[in-house]
């Protein structure tokens, strides 16, 4: 079986979210599992932010057409890790400070789904299945089905939508379809929705199979609270629809070997963990106090996140024996609200508002808890992460955090979980985990168990193959 796997954005070289994550980790997963039997590559833009070039081959060159423009499109590739990376050269598209939020990055990514489609030829791979990602690439599956319907060694490939969240849509001025897709007529309803351009939407129509990354997710966005306008088209699509549990990179996300950790530590040795926790209670200028419960947050800073119930419950928590540690950015007003918190309980939080990986793997490590109230969670990795470190979740069942995390009340589970989306349910949760942990043996037990949990690529890896051949 031959994939393309096409992003706007893939790890090692420029990953500013979850999806970045997935898109490096699957293809690896299925590389090592199916090395026989699949030659899955991977293929996104080449951005300014990918500094190092290392290595990078040129393949070769072509025009590209979108609408009534023709738009240079060069092809580099480098190896890694056994797969094969593509990068889509266009200075004037890519070459910006951000990946994303340009004024024009409507054009900007329907020359991308165009490009991909394009330059098949040049690498002399046309593969059986393209698996999209997300609105960015929304396009390739559109374009698939009219521009190149009749072309050689196009007619037979199939294509897969994953939705990592249906949030962002690719939503654009309907007069950007004739001018600037060059989706005209018929093919102009396609990608129309709403009296806009909805790249999304366009997909779902296209795409032979719309895959979400949790199961509870692929349920969720059935109703418009969800689906955010989307749900008549998911309907209509039904049984496109699956979804498959996302998974983590546990070489990369290892606390035996993680060089950002004070000092590394496995399942058989946890002693670690505790030295990580003091050093990181002096890091961020908290009491060194092993007895005190740390809860880390690590998330955007935004409403769906859950914010709204730390604000309205952490002072009731604060009550409590208990340290805050929170990283992140986002929203100004959550933002200016935990500063606040942190000048009042100086001596129980610490926040940094910031994107840091670093900080981030010392924090995983160091907690006890990681808090992930989330209103809504396609998927979410930081639970996984955590609980690789021995970090203990507490979640609300909604989406990737009801399929992963299973309450440990009744003596087995994973963590702590709540359903109702109330300050009361968080921080009842949150102290039913606080009196855990007052019983050293049982929480030390309660550790051990969730980093058993195996949050790796194989069983998801496993379902994509599936599906895949099934296709």
């Amino acid at each position: 079986m031959k994939i393309l796997f096409a992003a706007p954005e893939a790890a090692p070289f420029i990953a500013t979210g979850g999806l970045g994550e997935v898109a490096g980790s699957l293809p690896k997963a299925m590389k090592e599992k199916y090395k026989d039997t699949i030659d899955i590559r991977i293929i996104l833009p080449l951005y300014q932010n990918i500094y190092d070039r290392t290595g990078f081959e040129f393949i070769g060159k072509t025009m590209v057409s979108l609408a009534w423009r023709k738009q240079y499109c060069g092809v580099f590739k480098k190896e890694v890790n056994g797969v094969t990376y593509y990068f889509i050269d266009n200075e004037y598209y890519f070459k910006r400070g951000e990946c994303y939020g340009h004024f024009d990055d409507g054009e900007r990514f329907g020359f991308f789904s165009k490009a991909v489609l394009s330059i098949l030829s040049l690498i002399d791979f046309f593969p059986d299945i393209i698996h999209v990602n997300d609105w960015q690439t929304s396009l390739i599956p559109v374009y698939l089905q009219t521009d190149f319907s009749g072309y050689n060694n196009y007619g037979n490939i199939k294509t897969v939508l994953t939705i990592h969240n249906i949030e962002y849509q690719g939503m654009f001025d309907i007069n950007m379809s004739e001018d600037v897709l060059g989706l005209y007529g018929d093919k102009k309803s396609i990608v129309e929705f709403n009296g806009s351009i909805n790249f999304l939407k366009g997909a779902m129509e296209t795409s032979d199979i719309i895959s979400t990354v949790s199961e509870s997710y692929s349920k969720e966005i059935f109703d418009d609270y969800y689906a955010h306008g989307l749900a008549s088209v998911i309907n209509r699509n039904a049984s496109k629809v699956r979804g498959i549990l996302n998974g983590i990179d546990t070489d990369y996300y290892n606390p035996a070997t993680d060089n950002s950790l004070f000092e590394n530590y496995s399942l058989d040795n946890i002693q670690g963990k505790y030295v990580n926790k003091s050093n990181l209670q002096l890091m961020t200028g908290l009491p060194q106090d092993e007895s005190i419960p740390v809860i880390g947050i690590i998330s955007r800073l935004v409403w769906h996140k859950g914010f709204d119930l730390i604000i309205n419950g952490i002072e009731d928590i604060l009550k409590e024996k208990v340290q805050f540690i929170i990283l992140g950015k986002g929203d100004r007003n959550y933002e200016l609200h935990f500063k606040a918190l942190q000048d009042v309980y100086h001596d129980k939080i610490a926040v940094t508002i910031d994107f840091n990986t670093d900080l981030a793997k010392k924090l995983y490590a160091g907690a006890d808890f990681i808090l992930m109230p989330s209103i809504s969670e396609p998927c979410g990795i930081a639970q996984m992460i955590a609980s690789r470190y021995g970090t203990v979740p507490i979640v609300r069942e909604t989406g990737g955090l009801k399929d992963s995390i299973k309450d440990c009340s009744l003596g087995e589970g994973n963590g702590f979980t709540f359903y109702e989306q109330s300050p009361k349910a968080l921080t009842d949760t949150v102290k039913r985990a606080l009196q855990v942990y007052a019983n050293k043996e049982d929480f030390k037990k309660l550790v051990k168990a969730v980093m058993s949990v195996d949050f790796s690529w194989e069983k998801s890896a496993e379902k994509y193959y599936e599906l895949y051949k099934n296709l």
